[in-house]
This record gives structure tokens, sequence and C-alpha cells, in this order.
């Protein structure tokens, strides 16, 4: 099967669970023997066409290629109005490629900021379109639109549901949001989580993290670890608000929130401002090794998020044997089984997290407990080899129901 796959996010641009699923999931369907032919922006790095790896590195020999596509000469506008801009370049270049391909079986695209490009290809070519919804502008602002921008991203989105013949979620509660943001059928949508490539921490097993450990804190205290991106929805603001109950209790605690953003001056000034600013390391954007090693020598992973579509670094601490404690919503609530794999505390709630932490660093044996429970659930649920199969298996019914030659939605 040949596919023409669109995403805005690809390594070494990765902004979030986005990038993640794409780095990550393409290697495993070329294993599936899928011809990937991915395009995505080109944001001044990276080589502008290359073959695409397998899961072990090695380049792929089937044909599949990534393709960096230079942004419009155009922008100079909002936000909307330079990713539509893009999309134009994308289309293009896109239009040429298939037909240099001899044509391709469907096209997946991920989220809005390449859809445009995406439906005018379905369009064009009479191709089917598949679309992952990764997040949605409704359920990062919580149920609202406050502005034009968001107003508008949110139409380019129920537009794309539209216009793709089928939607995969990574969770249940995505699909809920497609459901009831967009009205898409629910026969239309296959949920297909996110996964984690555990073999990134079965290689740092066994190793000495003393030395490592030290340049974050002292062997006596505790770490309570946060990674990823510094945005309000991701609930940092809880955790720098549930800091002085834990030290309350345990005065050596010592939280590592890693990510980039200028949001963490924010968070910065908070913590100062409650005093607790000495016990918050702020190490900004980290090295995949060193976010890697943060999870193997934490005593407890925290994502309080207020909004999570899945929440992948939650699985990425499940896999290291972290213990963990997330808040109660989204996709978190899917992937963490309350007292078997982790600790779920009230969203938005500092107190309730930081019952969550304390009860986690006080009670070591059952906490360790849920860690290799969880360990063993993301080793048997949530590897990208089993979620590529899924994902070739919806390939498989949009290619055949394509080929029957009825363009109106059939299950």
């Amino acid at each position: 099967m040949k596919v023409l796959m669109l995403s805005w996010e690809y390594t070494p641009h990765i902004v979030g669970g986005l990038g993640k699923h794409v780095v990550e999931i393409v290697p495993e369907l070329i294993a599936d023997g899928v011809e990937v032919h991915l395009v995505v922006p080109n944001f001044g790095e990276g080589a502008y066409n290359e073959p695409l790896p397998l899961p072990d590195g090695t380049p792929a020999q089937n044909g599949s290629q990534i393709y960096r596509i230079n942004p419009s000469l155009a922008r100079g506008g909002d936000f909307f109005t330079n990713t539509w801009h893009d999309n134009i370049e994308v289309e293009g270049f896109c239009a040429h490629l298939v037909r240099h391909l001899g044509g391709v079986d469907l096209i997946h695209n991920h989220d809005w900021l390449s859809g445009f490009a995406a439906v005018a290809l379905k369009h064009i070519f009479n191709l089917p379109l598949l679309t992952t919804i990764h997040a949605t502008e409704m359920g990062r602002n919580r149920g609202n639109l406050y502005g034009e921008l968001q107003r508008a991203i949110h139409m380019a989105e129920w537009w794309l549901t539209y216009e793709s013949w089928r939607i995969i979620t990574c969770s249940q509660y995505m699909k809920w949001e497609a459901e009831t943001y967009f009205g898409v059928p629910s026969e239309k949508i296959d949920v297909i989580p996110n996964g984690v490539d555990t073999r990134r921490f079965d290689a740092l097993r066994g190793q000495d993290l003393s030395d490592f450990r030290a340049g974050f804190a002292s062997p006596e205290q505790p770490i309570v670890y946060y990674v990823g991106r510094m945005v309000p929805e991701k609930g940092l603001s809880v955790i720098i608000e549930a800091a002085p109950l834990v030290l309350r209790e345990w005065p050596g605690v010592k939280f590592i929130l890693a990510g980039g953003g200028g949001y963490a001056n924010d968070l910065r000034a908070k913590a100062h401002a409650l005093g607790v600013g000495d016990s918050i390391l702020f190490p900004g954007r980290v090295s995949d090794e060193v976010r890697d090693g943060l999870f193997m020598v934490a005593d407890v992973a925290v994502f309080p998020s207020l909004y999570e579509p899945f929440g992948i670094v939650a699985l990425e601490a499940m896999a290291a044997g972290t213990p963990v404690v997330v808040s109660d919503v989204g996709g978190l609530s899917e992937v963490v089984d309350l007292h078997e794999t982790g600790i779920k505390v009230y969203p938005d709630d500092p107190a309730s997290l930081a019952w969550g932490i304390l009860h986690t660093l006080k009670h070591p044996e059952w906490s360790q407990a849920r860690a290799r429970n969880a360990e063993r659930v993301v080793r048997s649920q949530y590897s990208w080899s089993l979620i590529a199969d899924l994902t070739v298996e919806t390939y498989g019914k949009v290619a055949e129901a394509a080929k029957a030659g009825d363009w109106a939605y059939k299950e």
C-alpha cells in the first residue's frame, strides 16, 4: 500500500504529541509493508528529501521518503493565515509528487495544520482522506472559543473531519470530542492509542545513574519530575501551587519541570512568590537522553493536565518504571488505572496533587507495585508495532471502500 502522509511536525521539529506519534509510527508502518511518503514543512533543519527509517534506524528500502517543503513566501499574516499559505506550497508539491509516484492509495493527514492541502489533494485526485485528530481547539480551551483565531481553527477542524473518509482518535475521550464538537458519526471513528518505545529505557536499566542524578538533586532528595510543553493546559501552575504543601511535610523534595516555552518565566516567578523557588528546577528543553535519564532516576512523575487528549509522557514514565500521578482528565484517565498502574487526582486541585505526590513518596512499596503493573501494561498494550498494525487495518478499510467506487460513507 502506498500512502501520502501530511504532518506539521517531524524530527527535529517536534512540539508535542503529534510529532512524537508520527516519528514513532512511521517506521513501524514501513515494517508492515506500507510505502510512506511523508510531507512536512521545512523549518530550517533536516534534509529536504531522504529515505524514512525502519524501526532499527536503517533507511527504508521500499521507496518510503520524507520531503520537507519550504514555507510560503507570502508569510506575514497571523498564524492561521500563514498556515493557509504554507498549505498552498504543500499542496503544489504533493500534486507533483502524486503524479510522479503514479498515484497513491490514500492520504493520511494529521490535524488541521496540514488539512487545507489534504482536502484539496483529495478532490484533485479523487483520493480517500484519513485524518488523525490529536487535539482540538475547543478542547484546549475547555469547551470555549474566545477569539477569531480560535474560531477559525475550530471551523478548519470541523471542515477537515467532514471531508475525511474516516477519523482516527487516540482515546475514547477524543472520540467524544470529535462526535460532540464536530458532529462526526461514531461509526466513522477508529480509536487507536498512542504508544511508547520501551527500548529507550531498556538500554538504561542496570546502568549506574547516580552521577547523572547528582547533577539535579542530592542523594537524599526525592525527585518529582514533569517533562513536556510549558503551556497552561498542562497544569504546571497546579504543580507550583502544590509544591508548598508537599514541602511542608517533606522539605527535601526537588521538583524538576523540564520543557521549553516562555510560560516557564511566569511559573518561575510564581514559585519565588510562594517561597519555593529554590526547590524547583527549570532546566528548559532537555535532550532525549536527559529526558529519559530523569525518568529513570525520578521518584515520581507528575502530569496534572487540565486538558489532555492522550498523554504520551505518562506512557513514557510507565515504561521507565517510574510511579505516576496524573489528573483524572481526558486520555490520562484511560491510560492510568487508579491504584493499579498509578494515582489519579482531581484536576486543577493543588491539594489533591500534593496528596498524590506524598502518598507515592511515603509508600514506596505500593508505588513500586503500581509501577511494575504499569510497565507490564505498556509493553502488552502500547507498543508502536501493535498500533501500526491497527492503523494498517484502518488503511485497508478505507482503501477497499474507496475501490468500491461509492464515495458516500458506508460502514
